[in-house]
């Protein structure tokens, strides 16, 4: 049952209408703000934009799409991440979520998307809760599932964003995380935490839950951090294109990965 401060569900349009409207940012279903600072504080709840598979009903499965440092929910619209769903009639919502730096930074990203995204949809009926995240985006969607895996049902990271470069490149000179002992003095506690759950999934031995997929540009900023997790991936959850950290590549991993059905 949806809660009775939820927003009201709108009436559904039709595909083109709903393209002219992604094209200009007008399916704004929860207020957002009209600029992006390099710095802005948090909210008391997080702004997003919802869009529904069907109107007047929510589908069985969540995609909560979480953006880059400095993107909106708006660069998901502009840039067809929308579109490239309902064109494909998948019978699935969208959250798209303003989870910008200052989450981050006050280390209230987890946190967040526990009490504000993850447990309420949960409670409104969604059976399968997926986390997409790109660059920055992509290391929150890591350490949510790293706190509360058995909450998702599974993540895609695209070109993630996963700290300091420290760490990954002694994990790259150890051979890889399988090979890493764990260990770096001096290294930042909570990227050494992830990185640490990164290595006991790639040591475990069967299929890992929640099911974790990668994707990146092979000329990303990122490559190195990104091929240290999908060395340890069954190959088929590993997506990658040419390209830099940008959206056009971004885009292309995103069309691939819903043209697998991995949820």
């Amino acid at each position: 049952m949806r809660p009775t401060n939820a927003a009201p569900l709108p009436p559904a349009p039709g595909l083109a209408t709903r393209r002219a409207w992604l094209a200009t940012g007008a399916l704004v279903l929860l207020p957002l703000a009209g600029c992006v600072p390099p710095i802005r504080p948090v909210q008391d709840r997080m702004d997003r934009v919802l869009d529904l598979a069907q109107p007047g009903a929510r589908a069985r499965t969540l995609l909560v799409l979480l953006p880059g440092a400095y993107d909106t929910p708006q660069d998901f619209i502009r840039e067809g991440f929308v579109v490239a769903v309902r064109e494909r009639q998948l019978p699935v919502d969208l959250l798209l979520l303003d989870a910008h730096t200052g989450y981050y930074t006050s280390q209230q990203i987890v946190d967040r998307l526990l009490n504000e995204v993850v447990r309420p949809a949960r409670e409104q009926g969604y059976a399968r809760i997926w986390l997409v995240g790109i660059s920055l985006g992509g290391y929150g969607s890591l350490l949510f599932t790293r706190e509360h895996a058995d909450l998702i049902d599974g993540a895609f990271v695209m070109a993630a964003f996963l700290g300091r470069r420290d760490l990954p490149a002694a994990i790259g000179q150890a051979g890889g995380l399988r090979t890493w002992d764990g260990q770096l003095d001096g290294a930042d506690a909570h990227d050494l935490a992830l990185w640490r759950w990164l290595r006991e999934r790639a040591l475990s031995p069967g299929p890992q839950r929640p099911p974790l997929w990668i994707g990146y540009g092979d000329d990303d900023r990122f490559v190195a951090s990104n091929r240290l997790i999908a060395a340890t991936l069954p190959p088929a959850q590993v997506l990658v294109t040419d390209g830099g950290h940008a959206w056009a590549p971004w885009r292309r991993l995103w069309d691939r990965f819903l043209d697998l059905r991995a949820w």
